[in-house]
């Protein structure tokens, strides 16, 4: 393993595996060291494989007094910095957890420390630790802890900084229930599963009303997410009596979300959430998110065929709702596309590249949509100004927020003599993803390149991102030099 030796948060690691990864890892975190720290120095230590990420929360006071908190698990990891903590740890049992935290203590005792503070383990399969390193600060995945145990660690810190002594024994920190922490970046997933998504949160709302939910960030809609600073949001906390109940109040929670910009994405995959023990999906150190086939992340939730009719039903609802609500403005220029003397409405509703016909009516605020042969009842306030809508279908509640393409019967049969946009090839063309700054160029006209051959390097969130031909050609072009800042989608180089 090359790291950085004057930071961390994944920035300046590599993992290599070879001399070519070796002489690649050491380019690339020297210059990410060197961006992110000032310092380009680098470590090369032992690669422990298939690890897990847990770490030990300490506390303790100027008067030789140290007390460890419990554990927090972090392994689900994407490009070695953590997504989702939680505590406690499903992998450790009692006699490791005490073990490690004896150890934990002994380290803070040792150094004299007084305050709160993390040490952090590498866990091997067999539940051997290694020691990591000592973050002598309160880090920003704290309230997993403070939710378990039911302790303020500000203020403890505060008391202790005062010269107080510690107010607690060791015998009187409890596991008292499950904690989640997810932490919601402005990534796009569809780049290589996370490069930097930049631009302006154009809408954004936190599930800060549902139970067990506490959500810390300090973005507000119309924010800018420079390309400078860490890409994350917001960090979503649940707390429930036992790990189902967090994990299913994360679920809501997620769910409830609603971040809108140029790009948001929320994915939620049940691999990492279930404790499955497969550790290549995070591991501090180890193979991380990132280099795992995200294809299933990325098709979503398969709707199941009553869902579907559900989703259907909904989205008729609401298209209806929404005409019926703008016939009642009087002397406005929008002209629905729904008559208002009509009974029954039909309606093609593309969903997956499927369209489904629906016929929909309503009485009041009630629905009743044909789809398939079933009918389905729809009910709701129809708050349509609100970007989460709460559904009564058929006594099954639903919170929605989805993108569907609704036409009514005429408007899909003329839709079809539409021309359709022919995809442009960029088989021969390099374009940026994100926007960055060139670190360095590669290549010069004429050279012929490999498939899958470096071409330049882009730096974006201080981290250094090499771009690679899509197919083998020679260089026709190249469009940037290093130094170059270039915003997403700008050409970088283009092939014969």
């Amino acid at each position: 393993m090359i790291k950085a030796s004057a930071g961390g948060g994944g920035k300046g690691m590599r993992i290599a595996w070879d001399d070519e990864e070796t002489r690649d890892g050491f380019r690339f975190s020297s210059q990410e060291a060197a961006s992110s720290f000032g310092d380009d120095r680098l470590l090369i230590e032992k690669f422990i494989d298939n690890p897990r990420h847990i770490e030990i929360q300490v506390l303790g006071d100027k008067h030789g007094n140290a007390l460890w908190l419990n554990e927090r698990e972090c392994s689900v990891q994407r490009r070695n910095q953590k997504v989702v903590e939680e505590a406690p740890s499903i992998f450790l049992d009692p006699e490791t957890r005490q073990a490690m935290g004896e150890q934990a203590v002994a380290l803070a005792k040792a150094v004299k420390y007084s305050s709160a503070g993390t040490v952090e383990f590498l866990v091997d399969s067999q539940k051997n630790f290694y020691f990591l390193e000592m973050n002598t600060r309160l880090q920003v995945e704290h309230p997993v802890t403070e939710c378990i145990t039911g302790l303020d660690l500000v203020q403890e810190m505060i008391l202790v900084a005062k010269g107080y002594p510690l107010r607690h024994k060791q015998e009187d920190i409890p596991i008292s229930g499950w904690a989640v922490e997810c932490r919601v970046y402005a990534e796009d997933p569809y780049k290589s599963f996370g490069l930097p998504s930049i631009g302006r949160l154009s809408q954004y709302q936190e599930p800060i009303h549902l139970p067990g939910v506490r959500v810390d960030s300090g973005i507000q809609p119309g924010s800018d997410i420079s390309i400078y600073y860490d890409p994350m949001i917001s960090k979503l906390v649940t707390y429930g009596s036992d790990r189902a109940e967090a994990l299913k109040r994360m679920e809501d929670a997620l769910d409830n979300y609603v971040i809108r910009g140029k790009t948001a994405h929320l994915i939620r995959n049940k691999t990492p959430m279930e404790g499955i023990t497969e550790t290549k999906f995070g591991g501090g150190a180890d193979v991380d998110v990132t280099d795992m086939t995200y294809d299933s992340f990325l098709t979503g939730h398969t709707l199941t065929l009553s869902e579907r009719n559900q989703l259907l039903a909904i989205a008729s609802s609401v298209f209806v709702a929404s005409q019926l609500r703008a016939q009642r403005f009087q002397e406005h220029s929008r002209v629905p596309v729904i008559r208002p003397d009509v009974a029954k409405w039909e309606l093609s509703v593309k969903l997956h590249d499927e369209d489904h016909t629906v016929v929909a009516s309503n009485n009041g605020p009630a629905f009743t949509v044909e789809v398939d042969g079933s009918k389905l009842n729809v009910t709701s306030t129809w708050n349509l100004a609100s970007p989460l809508l709460s559904v009564n279908v058929d006594g099954t509640q639903r919170t929605v927020q989805y993108k569907v393409h609704i036409l009514t019967k005429l408007a899909a049969e003329l839709n079809k003599f539409m021309l359709e946009k022919v995809p442009k090839d960029t088989s021969s063309t390099l374009c940026s993803p994100m926007p960055g700054v060139v670190v360095a160029v590669s290549v010069k006209p004429g050279d012929m390149v490999a498939e899958g051959q470096e071409i330049c390097v882009i730096e974006a969130m201080k981290m250094q991102n090499s771009m690679t031909a899509g197919k083998m050609g020679k260089v026709k072009l190249v469009h940037c030099k290093a130094g170059d800042t270039v915003g997403e989608g700008d050409l970088l180089v283009e092939l014969e």
